[in-house]
């Protein structure tokens, strides 16, 4: 009997060999089609959902341009009529933001009124509630203005330039708050009579130089930057009380080495919220800290084996009749609700399938409508529950990946659906599930006349017990004689997988499978696929298991006939970048192309907080640290890779590149470098982010290919 990997492989081949027959009556795209992304009439923009008007008028971006890009106006869409009117969001409230270093009050009316006149610019300035008050962040302090008399306060005065108050130190903008926070750390009460802020003290942060070699002696930029086992910064929590001036410190220790994660008023404004955590983060605590004494009462307390993640949301319900919150300390992310004192109520999801998010919670009928992977990994499903955790029904039906938004009071919900061989439709669903309207389809008029690649989505299982999701697009015109070359395309991270089931149209990707390349996605048991369980595998072992599964898949592809088994490239970015890098090291038996897009080389050199949430410390972890490190198995490279880095990168340093690149010189390896000046992590200068695309498609046509690169991809 045939082994099932041999048995797949001819089952694909078939599939494919029948496909090129179809496709060879069809017209072919053009270099536009496919370049500039502009499909045209077969494949149509989708409406831009954008939110609701009410709770029976979803808003929707009118006019899109082809390729689904944005633009154009709003309008208002009546859910039963399908009726359209023009939308504009109401004025009902003035708006604060800073122009030219300066605060600006914009009111109702569109006026404007210019609040400072500072040579330095302040930051993240706030309206309170009520709309009487300016807090922002200067030099280091806290301020309020009040927008009646003009009048500023000075909240704080301890400001330097390693204490910040309401202005978050590094690490907590980048891991804790979130890049969306722009480092704002200070939170208004619903009754805007407090002041909620961190207090962030950098001194014992050692500092990290990025150097930039603009002009004619270049600069150099200084970061305090908290790297495994370095000391972190200090935080407190603090109250100012608006009407009595006064100002009342929480009752944490600032010496205590602990994480506080964002707070969250509770609906009276009578307490704040606060997340702790432990520095090994397997302990997640939840305080009700009351502004006026800066006392704190514990309200939840959780332990795991390994590592914890930060709430996202807290959901209060009315009538202090509990909070509902999500976590992942069974196994799989689940919804549970607590009373305000802690206690657990109960558990409304169980089972082997994770949640991925509480969409509506309707307190009248006690019932949770919600996002989940509970049919397939790599689909998402809305459902709803009661309460009593009993009654699950599934709302959307189909085989297919389910991106939806419900209506202010739960009555409808939209919901744009597809799977990697069906476009994406989007309809209109009462809360029952029952179509009311189909909105949209994105398969145009066109969409079967013309020759395009489609991807499939199949499973290959490990030893032990992981059915491994992974994305194959195949070439256009296959011929089973040949051989091709592969392109994955990898993240890696844990919790952060990127194969779904879902429609996706490129351009770029059809033009590749036109000139003859495989490409690949895939998902290791820690991408969020088999919950926390899968996760675990990765604890104080960052790129075992990751690459262990990846081997396995690579195993599978060099099963199929037609893969070409010399021409296994792989690339991506940031942890990709780490992955790509160690694939080609530590993986050099199957992998034999890579393009190392600033990746972490080493974890050692990352900070504090991501990394030791895996990883520990060097000092508690050394062998763990060692393993990880692509730097190890800097010996092994044998096949091509590529190592591109920002010199101003200040997430993942290019220390790290150049570290891997002064070991691998050490060890005689040949290698690629490509250093681009002044880019932060990402490339966000259209330049050099072009000038990165054009090199990536180089490296394709010269390596993989092998065939000189057409000059519509060899500029810009």
């Amino acid at each position: 009997m045939l082994s099932l990997p041999v048995r797949r492989a001819l089952l694909v081949a078939l599939a494919v060999s029948a496909l090129s027959s179809a496709q060879a009556q069809k017209k072919q795209l053009t270099t536009g089609q496919m370049l500039k992304n502009e499909p045209n009439k077969i494949i149509t923009p989708l409406p831009g959902f954008t939110g609701w008007a009410d709770d029976s008028h979803y808003i929707k971006s009118a006019n899109r341009r082809p390729g689904g890009n944005g633009g154009g106006s709003s309008v208002a869409v009546d859910v039963l009529t399908g009726t359209e009117t023009p939308y504009t969001p109401p004025v009902t409230n003035m708006t604060v933001s800073v122009r030219d270093k300066d605060v600006y009050l914009k009111q109702v009316d569109g006026t404007e009124t210019r609040l400072t006149k500072t040579a330095d610019e302040e930051q993240n300035p706030t309206l309170s509630p009520d709309n009487s008050k300016v807090a922002y962040t200067f030099g280091g302090n806290l301020y309020i203005l009040d927008v009646a008399s003009g009048k500023q306060s000075k909240i704080t005065t301890d400001g330097t330039d390693v204490i910040y108050n309401g202005y978050a130190s590094w690490v907590y903008y980048e891991e804790i708050l979130g890049r969306a926070s722009r480092y704002k750390a200070f939170w208004w009460s619903p009754d805007s009579k407090t002041l909620a802020w961190m207090h962030f003290d950098d001194t014992q942060v050692p500092m990290f130089p990025l150097y930039n070699s603009d002009g004619q002696h270049g600069f150099t930029e200084l970061t305090r930057y908290p790297e495994p086992g370095d000391p972190n910064p200090k935080v407190k929590l603090a109250f100012y009380n608006v009407p009595a001036n006064k100002i009342t410190w929480a009752d944490f220790n600032e010496n205590d080495d602990t994480y506080l994660g964002t707070p969250i008023w509770s609906p009276d404004g009578t307490e704040l919220w606060m997340q702790w955590m432990n520095r090994d983060q397997n302990n997640l605590k939840l305080y009700a800290v009351t502004p006026a004494t800066g006392t704190k009462k514990e309200i939840y307390d959780e332990k795991q084996r390994t590592w914890i993640s930060w709430f996202k949301d807290v959901n209060f319900l009315k009538n202090n009749q509990g909070f509902i919150v999500m976590s992942d300390k069974s196994g799989w992310e689940h919804i549970y609700w607590y009373g305000m004192d802690g206690k657990l109520k109960s558990q409304l999801t169980t089972g082997g399938y994770t949640v991925t998010g509480i969409q509506y919670i309707d307190e009248k009928n006690k019932q949770v409508y919600f996002t989940a992977r509970k049919e397939n990994t790599a689909r998402v499903d809305l459902y709803k529950t009661n309460f009593s955790g009993k009654g699950l029904i599934r709302l959307t039906a189909g085989e297919f990946n389910h991106a939806v938004s419900m209506s202010p009071n739960g009555t409808y919900f939209t919901d744009t659906y597809s799977n990697v061989e069906t476009p994406a439709k989007t309809a209109v669903y009462d809360s029952k599930g029952k179509l009311v309207k189909d909105i949209a389809d994105s398969k145009g008029t066109e969409y079967g006349d013309y020759e395009m690649a489609t991807t499939k989505l199949i499973r290959v299982k490990t030893a032990d017990g992981f059915d491994l999701p992974m994305t194959i697009m195949l070439p256009l015109n296959y011929d089973p004689n040949k051989k091709y070359p592969v392109m994955i395309s990898i993240y890696g991270g844990p919790n952060a997988g990127t194969v779904m089931d879902t429609w996706k149209y490129s351009g770029m990707a059809q033009w590749w499978a036109k000139e003859g390349m495989i490409q690949v996605a895939m998902d290791h048991r820690a991408s969020g696929h088999f919950g926390k369980v899968g996760q675990n595998y990765m604890y104080k072992d960052l790129g075992k298991w990751e690459m262990a599964d990846y081997i396995e898949m690579v195993k599978y592809l060099r099963t199929l006939s037609y893969v070409d088994p010399t021409k296994m490239c792989i690339t991506g970015g940031s942890y990709g970048g780490y992955i790509t890098a160690y694939a080609l090291t530590y993986g050099a038996d199957y992998f034999t192309h890579g393009i190392a897009n600033f990746g972490v080389m080493d974890w050692s050199l990352y900070d504090t907080h991501y990394t030791e949430r895996y990883m520990g410390t060097p000092k508690n972890n050394p062998e763990g640290y060692k393993s990880s490190s692509v730097l190890t198995y800097a010996n092994k490279l044998k096949g091509v890779l590529r190592i591109v880095h920002g010199t101003m990168d200040d997430n993942v340093h290019a220390q790290n590149s150049i570290q891997l690149i002064n070991k691998l010189m050490d060890e005689g390896k040949h290698f690629e470098f490509m250093l681009y000046p002044g880019q932060r992590h990402g490339f966000r200068d259209k330049s050099k982010a072009e000038h990165q695309q054009m090199e990536t498609n180089r490296f394709i046509y010269q390596y993989l290919l092998q065939k000189p690169i057409p000059a519509e991809l060899a500029s810009k």
